[in-house]
Formats: structure tokens, C-alpha cells, sequence
């Protein structure tokens, strides 16, 4: 059995090689049995692991821990009954194993691996930065917009907009014959609606506030989307 892999050095782990190797059974029909027991619910589906080989990396199951050890033993019950005490016994043979000492070439390999991967991650985060400063632009809801601002943005009519809006159910006329959006499009941040001063009517007196509809920021770039949606499917059935 050479293929055992301990991924860290207090913790003892068997791989769904270590399995095909142990029960002489093809690797991939070990991992079918694995992931059609994980799909069931009768083991917990185990971490994968990769190691390189001349052609493709070959990737594999990890089983650790109590929780592994439990599973790997389901694994090679369902597969081939009569392995499973010999696969018991090599879990005992792996936990009365002492903790290999990692030599001074190891810890400097460790330490290289480790840097090489902050490096990458800088290099990573320094590409979604400017994604990221985007997307918080455009998920900003403090500028808000007309709908006759957004048509002249969009580059479409005030009027054709407003049919398409509300064709699409994202706005309506209330009975007052103003704009209102539907709930579910304020819940999700394309609306917002602002309220007026408190305005008296001379007539009899009394104090109203209306609500006016306006589009986020957030909410343009959804509208852009949809009429440019619209706009390709009209080019495709002309």
C-alpha cells in the first residue's frame, strides 16, 4: 500500500486509491460506489484530492477522521464485504503510526509553497479590485434616476420605455394615472420610490405627500439589459 496520502501530520487519511488498490477493483468504479452512497445519504461525500501524473492530474477521494473512517469502511462493505476486515486493520495500522518530523528541506518547501500561493492571491485580488469598485457603482442606490433620464441614456424613447416597463410588468398606472413600480422590483433595488413635501391643498386644507418613482443606479443597468434584451429578439424575428 503505497499510496496513502496524509494530508496533514496529525490527522491520518485513506484515499479512494488506497481502496481500489486495497479491494482490486477499478478506481473509477470506487468512486462511482462513493458518490452514488454520498447521493443516497448514507456516507458524507469526502473531500477530493488531485496528485499529477505523465498525462491528466488524477483526482481521488479523501477519507479522514472519524466521520472517514466510517465511511470508507460503508465504501468497501457495499464494494467487496470480504476486504472489510483488511481494511479495518490498516486503519488501525495508520492510527498506531507515529507523526513523520518534517525535515529542514521540508519546511523550507512548505514555506516556498506557502509564498508562491499569497503571491498568487495578490495577483488575484488585484484583478477583481477594479470588479469589484464597479460593481459597488452600480449597486448604489443614492443616485437615482428618471425614466426620462434612463430612455436618453439607454438611447430609446420616454414613451416606448414606459410601454415595455410596464408590458413586462415591472411598472403600472395607479388610479391617479402615475407610475408605480411593483413590489418585487422595489425589493430588489431597481425602484425606489421618494416621497414629496408635504404639500397643502388650498381647497380643503388638508396635507398630502405623493411617492415618485425612481430608478437606482443598480435599477439602469437592469433596465439597459432588458431593452437591449428585447431589442436582439426583434433583430432576430425581423
Amino acid at each position: 500500500m503505497n499510496m496513502m496520502t496524509q494530508f496533514n501530520h496529525n490527522q491520518q487519511s485513506m484515499t479512494s486509491l488506497d481502496i481500489s488498490e486495497l479491494v482490486q477493483s477499478r478506481h473509477d468504479k470506487v468512486k462511482q460506489s462513493i458518490e452514488r452512497l454520498a447521493e443516497r445519504g448514507v456516507i458524507t461525500l469526502p473531500p477530493m484530492g488531485e496528485k499529477a501524473t505523465a498525462g491528466r492530474p488524477t483526482t481521488f477521494y479523501v477519507f479522514s477522521g472519524e466521520q472517514g473512517k466510517r465511511d470508507s469502511i460503508i465504501v468497501v462493505a457495499q464494494l467487496c464485504p470480504e476486504f472489510t476486515a483488511a481494511l479495518v486493520d490498516r486503519w488501525a495500522e495508520l492510527e498506531n503510526q507515529k507523526p513523520a518530523e518534517l525535515s529542514r528541506m521540508d519546511l523550507i518547501k512548505l514555506a516556498l509553497a506557502a509564498e508562491e500561493e499569497n503571491i498568487a492571491l495578490k495577483q488575484y485580488v488585484a484583478v477583481l479590485e477594479p470588479k469589484a469598485e464597479a460593481l459597488e457603482t452600480i449597486a448604489d442606490t443614492t443616485n437615482t434616476y428618471c425614466l426620462r433620464e434612463c430612455a436618453k441614456t439607454i438611447g430609446i424613447k420616454e414613451s416606448e420605455l414606459i410601454k415595455l416597463l410596464i408590458d413586462k410588468k415591472w411598472i403600472y398606472r395607479d388610479a391617479d394615472r402615475k407610475l408605480q413600480p411593483h413590489a418585487q422590483y422595489v425589493l430588489n433595488k431597481v425602484f425606489t420610490n421618494r416621497t414629496s413635501p408635504v404639500i397643502t391643498n388650498q381647497n380643503d386644507g388638508r396635507e398630502r405627500v405623493f411617492l415618485h418613482m425612481r430608478v437606482t443606479a443598480f435599477g439602469l443597468t437592469r433596465i439597459t439589459g432588458l431593452v437591449n434584451k428585447v431589442r436582439k429578439a426583434q433583430q432576430v424575428a425581423a
